[in-house]
């Protein structure tokens, strides 16, 4: 029969816990201090331990090494009321096996247990690994299973791809990866390749040799060799053209780096972590990124929630950004009210948290010193709304609407086609927009548009529009 030993002052916790054990038909030991469980670990062994982290005495982030002396690498499912980012590193660094945030269902549990008793028949060692730390917020079960995967990341070497919409933490999540792993001590380099032109992406990740192309005027270092000993953090890589995919395959795969007008290439130690908020797969199909490339930097994947998933982060992230936006001199305004709490927690946020931390940043100005009211926050932005926050979509936007407006300018066509020139130009690109969102499913598309699918399917036929 397993044992199964829970850690936590709370009697309740316990009791029910102790309760799911019996059922599931193990033996169940329980204690409420670490400094106890020790004892009964000594004293009886264990299988498997749920450990909550905040206990009188030793915290049970501490008790996790002392457990290990004991029992050697039994599996630990630590539990905590303050799912934070910090605490997930440690659980994770510290070898736990699972992370749960209270409060949670009983059968996420009962699966964790399961889960534990059946790696520790078919492979007895739970390897501990290291993890981030960064100014990323959330105690949702979305951003939990992101703070796992950010603290699994950083204990590897491997490339990690992330994905998620604009605004969603893409770069945080980058440094915090960077912070936690054994290069720590070195650079973190940062490039928007989307904000590079084409001709000098090559230059600016390879370097050049002085006299290379005309303006190279002296010998510079690439983004790869900056990065020796750290991180090159690729944001948007889905933008690198496919020439320099080439070359940066060949540098990943061989660890060497060979400037623009060089005959000979220089061995580099770089880890890279690529970002980007288009589907990179579907770049694939389409033959403008490299399905190798896109192998090696996927090794590990991270996908951040929009913040309209995991809207119960809202209220700790409005007061996180409001105290970070606070004046150096002392804090004008701390207090948000329960109307704007509620006004934030309703709003779709296709921004995601840069448009929040925008709104916070907005409403702290115009409040000025008071306590932020509905009446303080910006409107929603009305690109964010309906595009999603996405810089291809707003620049898609941007060039509809110039179109519409020289062909109004400019028409020669008969009195009242105004309106079906403006759909003729916008309604192609909303279109295309709600497909991409919904991976190209009609029937998922048009319920977000709020049309009927054959309404949808007829529409996209007259503009020519083909689905996924």
């Amino acid at each position: 029969m397993p044992t199964l030993l829970v850690v936590d002052d709370e009697p309740s916790i316990c009791w029910g816990l102790t309760r799911l054990g019996e059922g599931m038909g193990h033996k169940v030991l329980a204690a409420s201090s670490a400094e106890q469980a020790l004892e009964l670990a000594q004293g009886n062994g264990a299988d498997v331990i749920v450990l909550d982290v905040r206990l009188p005495g030793m915290d049970g982030l501490s008790a996790i090494a002392r457990f290990r002396e004991v029992l050697g690498e039994v599996p630990i499912i630590v539990m905590t009321a303050y799912g934070d980012l910090p605490t997930a590193v440690a659980a994770v660094r510290g070898g736990a096996f699972e992370y749960l945030v209270k409060p949670f269902p009983l059968e996420q549990v009962q699966a964790a247990i399961a889960r534990a008793l059946e790696l520790a028949r078919d492979a007895p060692r739970c390897q501990p690994a290291a993890g981030p730390m960064g100014g990323l917020v959330g105690a949702s079960p979305a951003m939990q299973r992101a703070f796992k995967r950010i603290a699994l990341a950083a204990a590897s070497d491997a490339c990690v791809l992330v994905t998620g919409e604009s605004g969603t933490g893409k770069e945080l999540t980058a440094r915090a990866i960077h912070r936690y792993s054994r290069r720590a001590k070195g650079p973190f380099v940062a490039v928007n390749v989307a904000a590079l032109s084409p001709t000098v992406v090559e230059s600016e990740l390879f370097g050049h040799l002085r006299g290379a192309f005309t303006g190279a005027e002296q010998t510079r270092p690439g983004l790869l060799v900056q990065a020796h000993g750290g991180t090159l953090f690729l944001d948007e890589v889905a933008d690198i053209p496919l020439p320099v995919q080439v070359k940066l395959l060949r540098a990943l795969e061989h660890g060497e780096v060979l400037p623009v007008g060089a005959n000979r290439a220089a061995p580099t130690d770089f880890r890279i972590v690529a970002a980007t908020h288009q589907p990179l797969e579907k770049r694939v199909r389409e033959g403008s990124f490299r399905q190798d490339l896109y192998f090696r930097l996927s090794a590990f994947r991270i996908d951040l929630p929009p913040l309209r998933e995991r809207r119960e982060d809202i209220r700790s992230l409005a007061h996180h950004f409001l105290h970070a936006s606070a004046p150096a001199e002392g804090p004008d305004c701390l207090a948000i009210s329960e109307e704007a709490i509620a006004e934030l927690e309703r709003r779709p946020w296709y921004g995601n948290v840069r448009e929040l931390r925008n709104a916070i940043e907005h409403a702290r100005i115009v409040a000025r010193g008071g306590i932020v009211m509905p009446e303080h926050l910006p409107p929603p932005a009305a690109v964010s709304l309906l595009w999603g926050g996405r810089r291809d979509a707003d620049e898609e936007l941007a060039a509809a609407a110039a179109d519409w407006a020289e062909a109004k300018l400019a028409s020669d066509g008969p009195p009242g086609t105004i309106y079906q020139q403006l759909l003729a130009s916008v309604e192609p690109v909303l279109f295309r927009a709600a497909l991409r969102e919904h991976r190209g499913q009609c029937a998922a598309a048009a319920r977000w548009l709020g049309l009927h699918r054959t309404t949808l399917k007829r529409k996209l036929h007259q503009y020519g529009i083909g689905q996924q």
